[in-house]
């Protein structure tokens, strides 16, 4: 019998046989992990804990609906004075992450929350449903966690689009949790991925994954059935500005501007933030021949389009660095805009201070999570055994002769590489049909 399951409900299973309850799963013998490298984040999805403003408010219209409007009265005072003391930092991107700082306004409504919810939970004990005053224990739990400063965790407060914020708690010990959990059963588990190796090593994802210890491991990477080297161009200029010049945006826009003429459209422009993904398309707005479109969160209308269309070109970030499959010409031209390094948030600062220097911290952490971030980026080209792209990176930092382009290569499968745009044009004429052009 085989069992199929998500990386969450395997992780929730494994917590109900810890806990002695009973187990989600029936008993298994051997554990295949598809997609491993997300297990890392589904773990910390399931070792975290939260307590949003919708979370309360939710409460309160409960608690209306029972006619109980005294109570839901008071929820609703609480959660507005809790909401007033976490205002967004107008420096802050949109759903940013910002450390949890405690002070003495937030501990006062921290305080008045956490009594609130308790004194409900008591209250409402005999004629509520078990599950949901557990819910009210459970949050009030949670915020007594920031009332501490309990360093146990890492704080933070995450922010929506429209500024909403929500206290997030993530346990400092995922790994050794995920040892626990998973592995120290003894169970043979098998885990596969096409971006498991980060720069030719395991060392990250076994980090990760908790197997730095006593677990024994075997590894084992298998060669990619494509021809990179006869189907893919892999585009590096040498003239980029360097991200932070205040030419950067208007050059990029214009580099894409080239190469989407170049391939006759078919193109897929992959962005690090929205923010820059936004100030690019404004700047080419009209200027190309070819339909311009943009996927913003939850996009998937806007991808279906661009699937629809035979030459059209799409700008997108977020979930669409991995995951989306655009197999024969529809992507025959792939630009990453930057070289997607992590961006500095409480999570990476809490995991820096494990290292005794930067530098060990950069070669450890962040290069190898961008490695992996880019190869699963680089996976959007080539789909099939047939398929021929151009791959162009458009980040100083990875042009010859700069401190990541070693990085970078090693990375991604060995191919050709150009700075020419000649090249570029040379090698979509020679490897398309002559209906691709229509």
């Amino acid at each position: 019998m085989i069992q199929i399951c998500n990386h969450n409900y395997l992780l929730a299973d494994a917590a109900h046989r810890q806990q002695e309850l009973r187990p989600l799963l029936k008993n298994y013998h051997v554990l295949v992990v598809d997609e491993a490298h997300k297990l890392p984040e589904a773990a910390r999805q399931m070792y975290s804990r939260s307590v949003s403003q919708e979370d309360l408010r939710a409460f309160c219209r409960l608690l209306q609906r029972a006619h109980l409007s005294r109570e839901a009265g008071r929820l609703a005072e609480v959660q507005a004075a809790l909401s007033a003391v976490l205002v967004r930092d107008d420096r802050l991107e949109e759903e940013a992450r910002a450390a949890f700082v405690l002070a003495p306004p937030r501990t006062r409504a921290l305080e008045a929350a956490i009594t609130c919810l308790r004194q409900l939970a008591a209250r409402l004990a005999i004629c509520f449903p078990g599950w949901e005053v557990k819910q009210l224990k459970d949050m009030a739990d949670t915020l007594e966690l920031f009332r501490n400063n309990d360093s146990r965790w890492v704080l933070y407060v995450q922010y929506d689009r429209q500024g909403a914020p929500t206290l997030c708690a993530v346990n400092r010990e995922i790994p050794a949790q995920m040892e626990r959990a998973l592995w120290e059963t003894g169970r043979p588990a098998i885990l596969t991925s096409g971006t498991l190796v980060s720069g030719g090593s395991f060392a990250r994802i076994r980090q990760m994954l908790g197997l730095e210890s006593n677990i024994r491991t075997g590894s084992f990477e298998a060669v990619s059935p494509f021809n990179y080297k006869q189907n893919c161009l892999l585009y590096i200029p040498k003239d980029m500005p360097s991200p932070g010049n205040r030419r950067n945006v208007e050059v990029l826009a214009q580099r894409i501007e080239e190469l989407v003429k170049a391939v006759h459209g078919h193109a897929l422009v992959l962005f690090t933030s929205y923010r820059l993904m936004s100030e690019v398309h404004a700047l080419l707005r009209g200027r190309l021949p070819f339909p311009l479109l943009e996927a913003w969160r939850n996009g998937q209308q806007i991808i279906r389009l661009f699937k629809s269309l035979p030459n059209a070109v799409l700008f997108a970030a977020g979930p669409c660095w991995e995951g989306i499959d655009f197999p024969g010409d529809m992507v025959s031209l792939l630009v990453i805009a930057r070289l997607p390094f992590p961006v500095p948030d409480p999570l990476s600062e809490a995991e820096k201070m494990y290292y005794s220097s930067l530098h060990d911290y950069i070669q450890a952490v962040v290069l190898p999570d961008m490695q992996r971030k880019l190869r699963q980026g680089f996976g959007r080209a080539i789909r099939t055994e047939t398929d021929t792209c151009v791959v162009a990176i458009l980040d100083q930092r990875a042009q010859e002769g700069q401190r990541y382009h070693t990085a970078v290569l090693e990375a991604l499968p060995e191919c050709r590489i150009t700075s020419s745009m000649e090249h570029i044009a040379q090698f979509i004429r020679e490897r398309k049909a002559p209906e691709y052009f229509c």
